[in-house]
């Protein structure tokens, strides 16, 4: 099977996802990125804070507008944290290593949803992006259904952006907005990778049949099938014995087939027809620069029918790579 989805860049590690890196590992990470020809970047308000849409903007300022692509968040909105002194109680602020100077504030509201975008751009330093996601209405679902999706839609008739969707590490959900909006697009994390394909029973087909691209993020699964070993993480916890063990074979086959478990995860997710483009996260620009050459690898069929024969990929599943 022919992949027809590119890579693209997630900025979450720009934002100091679990530990800090400086401004210079930042603007490095973006630059590698674009020396490997990667040309579309997703980031959202909630990595760093913010610092990760600022960090980007910084970088992507050097180009020609017209050259990149560039897709953000709503949901979030972000409000000074009167009365703090900067400094993260717990060491992280969900997640990110970065001082608690604001509070997210769910808000999926049309007022919400224009106010967080215009503080995006802000913050990025560029006059609009091109895709605008409803980020993790998991919990808001009938005030992002209600009003959230009705706001993405008036801006994209205005002409601000150029596309809207719904980006979530669910399938069922995103499956909901395929099939009962017009969003043009689906940010699904997680929910179709080497380790689980929950996505395949509902949004990938619903996807193919209303014509909507949809954007793997997570295709290692925020680490595990990366670098598969104990204190990996998976969905950002601390993997579980089962899948530590699953991802461990997965790597063997690998090996033993003369490719890396990364290169076939990304290929795995990229294979799909109805998966448009993969999002992987890189924090240095030795990530980035290995996160693009593995995409850029071809894995041998080999590898595939092994993992059908040991039972590590389902045998009647028709969009796996042959």
């Amino acid at each position: 099977m022919t992949a027809r989805a590119t890579l693209a860049l997630g900025t979450a590690p720009l934002g100091n996802l679990f530990t800090p890196i400086t401004d210079e590992q930042a603007h490095a990470t973006v630059t590698a990125a674009w020396h490997q020809g990667i040309r579309a970047f997703d980031t959202a308000p909630h990595y760093g804070l913010g610092l990760a849409e600022r960090r980007l903007g910084t970088a992507l300022r050097a180009h020609p507008r017209d050259t990149f692509t560039l897709s953000t968040k709503v949901g979030r909105r972000l409000e000074p944290a009167d009365g703090t002194d900067g400094t993260p109680a717990t060491g992280l602020d969900h997640g990110f290593a970065v001082p608690a100077t604001h509070r997210r504030v769910w808000d999926f509201t049309a007022d919400g949803v224009r106010r967080t975008l215009e503080s995006s751009l802000e913050r990025l330093g560029l006059d609009r992006v091109d895709t605008v996601y409803l980020h993790d209405a998991d919990d808001h679902a009938e005030q992002a259904f209600r009003e959230g999706y009705p706001a993405l839609e008036k801006l994209r008739s205005e002409g601000v952006v150029g596309a809207i969707g719904a980006g979530m590490n669910q399938s069922a959900m995103l499956t909901r907005f395929v099939r009962d909006t017009d969003i043009d697009v689906v940010l699904c994390a997680g929910r179709y990778t080497l380790l689980d394909q929950s996505a395949l029973t509902d949004l990938l087909p619903a996807a193919l049949e209303r014509g909507v691209d949809v954007v793997i993020g997570g295709a290692f699964n925020s680490g595990l099938l990366a670098d598969p070993r104990p204190g990996s993480t998976y969905d950002y916890a601390p993997a579980p014995l089962a899948l530590l063990d699953r991802a461990l074979r997965l790597k063997a086959a690998a090996e033993r087939n003369g490719t890396t478990l990364r290169a076939a995860a990304l290929a795995f997710c990229a294979a799909h027809p109805a998966v448009t483009g993969v999002l992987v996260g890189a924090r240095s620009a030795a990530e980035a620069e290995d996160c693009a050459e593995q995409f850029r690898t071809t894995v041998p069929a080999s590898f595939w029918r092994e993992l059908r024969r040991e039972g590590l990929l389902t045998a009647a599943l028709p969009e796996a790579p042959s």
